[in-house]
């Protein structure tokens, strides 16, 4: 047998090293693993450790201790102490029954609606499929204002809501507490659901069905022991994944649940940071970011990766409507009554609230523009002028729109600068890292990953001075919080352009920038469009990521809002909300129409 020499080859080496290091490719993705390491792995291992560290106004609460120590004294404080009760485990009971029930609800409606959109012979699909989805467009803390608006009484303080000023005397849990809480978050996600069991239904065959028909089987017998069980995957993703974010809400809490002490585990944690008991804040934030993992997990493991609904059926497949038969009219008419209450309904009772000039009084005579343009009047919530020409409002909507125009740029360039890397990487293992990474902002709720910046960047870091309180912060966090999104819209379009057309351009000597900027961007554009789009509105009616990072110089629309609203100022707050939901749909009709970008794929604030 002949015998293979194999030689060491310096030279060859050294030119293997050096090509290595000349790659595009694998220069970009070194300083991508680098940057997001930094700004999401980085963060959450300096929060976890700030809760072992002593803080100095807590020294004297630990003998023979000093500022920066190692203790555990605020994991013994939050689990162990008296304060336990009302720092933990109550409000952790609280997002916990919360969270159980708007997801059971919430999947429930979304799956039935889901159901009767695509799999039967409904009509009008193309207005309800758009119309089902609008109350997610409105933010959940909009939907509080309204039903506040409604039902408030006139125990908390204030004006009183419409119910009240009919001499209806509205209780305090329902205007209050669990039920509007869970009734508010439940009409928010059942959209949520809709999304991602209409995706796994549309996959399916109506052939199957039909099998289950020829056989004599019932609508309800197809429907129980044929369809449920093929999109029940979806259904289970869909309830995990909304009781995950039911359990980081702020906004709704906030709103109808702070002013009766009844608080979520987001709540306690915005108070106690509020409260500067930031290490303990830390540590909540831990807890609830573990929470949301775990449920994470056990949804993977439940339902596997998402390529397993490839398993349901092929495209081919005929997908023929089930008739709906007489009860095709019943359902139409409570979809409109449903669109009507939970759509258009929230929305009629903001706006009708900002032009009555007393509160409680809804005659035609009390109709005022005051609101919006009135002049500042003393005798009117201490002279607070109109939005219009409040120059605090115009300063805030100035920060809104910077704020959104900023991140939505940067965000949809880095997603197709981290999707391109990933679309090549795939079947790599930096392509499979770096998607992972930048999935794990999806997985903590928003709260928490505000706190994990607060942590972070409220003093000096390396090279970065501390940034709390400067609009650079709240750009930070707003991009790497939306990465997962703009990422999956840069992978989506990046795939689409053959790895060809770039090797024919590096034939005649053209370089990696030249290509990029010429043949690569210009043919993912729509994924850039995309991206924007998507992100202006997600930031535009964000609350939850940047209420603890937020400060009254850098004040957006949604903080606005909500500041109006504990201060009982709420035709302010309400026309804010109006404006915004204007802003969003406007946004989201254009997107639609323009064909620029799927409407679904914004789905995640």
């Amino acid at each position: 047998m002949r015998k293979t020499n194999i030689s060491f080859n310096p030279r060859r080496l050294k030119n293997e090293i050096i090509n290595r290091v000349r790659n595009p490719y694998i220069i970009i993705t070194i300083i991508a693993v680098v940057i997001l390491s930094y700004l999401i792995i980085l963060p959450l291992f300096e929060m976890v450790m700030n809760t072992f560290r002593l803080t100095q106004q807590d020294v004297r609460r630990v003998p023979s201790a000093s500022a920066g120590d190692f203790s555990f004294y605020y994991w013994a404080r939050l689990l162990f102490s008296q304060a336990s009760s009302a720092l933990l485990w109550q409000p952790l009971l609280n997002s916990l029954f919360i969270s159980l029930t708007v997801s059971i609800y919430s999947v429930t409606l979304g799956s039935m609606i889901a159901w009767l959109l695509v799999r039967s012979d409904l009509p009008g699909k193309k207005f309800f499929s758009l119309a089902v989805i609008i109350p997610y467009m409105l933010p959940s803390w909009c939907k509080s204002m309204a039903w506040l608006t409604v039902f408030k009484n006139a125990r908390i303080g204030g004006r009183i809501g419409f119910l009240a000023s009919l001499g209806i005397d509205t209780p305090n849990w329902l205007a209050y507490g669990p039920l509007p809480i869970i009734i508010v978050l439940t009409i928010h996600y059942y959209a949520y659901a809709y999304l991602l069991v209409s995706a796994a239904l549309s996959s399916l065959n109506s052939e199957v069905e039909e099998m289950g028909e020829i056989a004599g089987a019932t609508k309800g017998q197809i429907l129980g022991r044929i369809t449920l069980p093929l999109v029940l995957p979806a259904i289970l993703s869909s309830f995990i994944l909304t009781f995950s974010k039911t359990m980081g809400t702020f906004g709704v809490p906030a709103f109808l649940g702070m002013k009766v002490n009844y608080y979520t585990i987001s709540t306690t944690l915005y108070s106690t940071i509020r409260q500067r008991q930031t290490a303990t804040g830390f540590a909540i934030a831990v807890i609830l970011i573990l929470i949301s993992a775990l449920f994470i997990y056990i949804n993977q493991k439940a339902i596997g990766s998402r390529k397993s609904y490839a398993l349901i059926g092929g495209k081919g497949g005929r997908k023929n409507p089930l008739p709906l038969g007489k009860a095709k009219k019943p359902i139409v008419v409570f979809l409109i009554l449903f669109i009507g209450i939970v759509v258009i309904g929230p929305i009629i009772i903001l706006t009708i609230d900002t032009f009555m000039l007393k509160p409680g009084n809804y005659s035609f005579s009390n109709f005022s523009l005051h609101y919006w343009i009135g002049a500042s009047d003393q005798t009117i919530y201490e002279g607070e002028s109109g939005i219009l020409v409040n120059p605090r409002f115009l300063r805030t909507l100035f920060n809104t729109l910077a704020l959104v125009g900023v991140t939505s740029l940067i965000a949809s360039f880095c997603g197709q600068i981290v999707g391109y890397i990933i679309s090549r990487g795939r079947g790599k293992i930096s392509g499979k890292f770096l998607e992972q990474l930048v999935f794990i902002p999806y997985l903590i709720p928003s709260i928490a990953f505000g706190a994990l910046y607060l942590s972070m960047f409220a003093m000096p870091r390396l090279f970065i001075p501390s940034l709390y309180g400067t609009f650079a912060l709240l750009v930070l966090v707003c991009v790497v919080k939306n990465l997962p999104f703009s990422c999956r819209a840069g992978i989506s379009t990046m795939m689409q352009v053959s790895v060809e057309l770039e090797e024919a351009a590096a034939i005649p000597g053209a370089s990696f920038l030249r290509r990029f900027t010429r043949i690569v961007f210009p043919l993912s554009r729509s994924g850039f469009i995309s991206g924007f789009i998507l992100i202006f509105i997600s930031v535009m009616k964000e609350l939850d990521l940047i209420i603890i990072l937020i400060t009254p110089q850098l004040a957006t629309l949604p903080y606005m809002a909500f500041q109006y609203s504990n201060e009982n100022m709420f035709p302010y707050s309400n026309a804010i909300a109006v404006l915004m939901f204007l802003i969003v749909l406007v946004t989201y009709l254009i997107t639609y129409l323009s064909g620029k970008a799927d409407i679904t794929r914004s789905m995640g604030a």
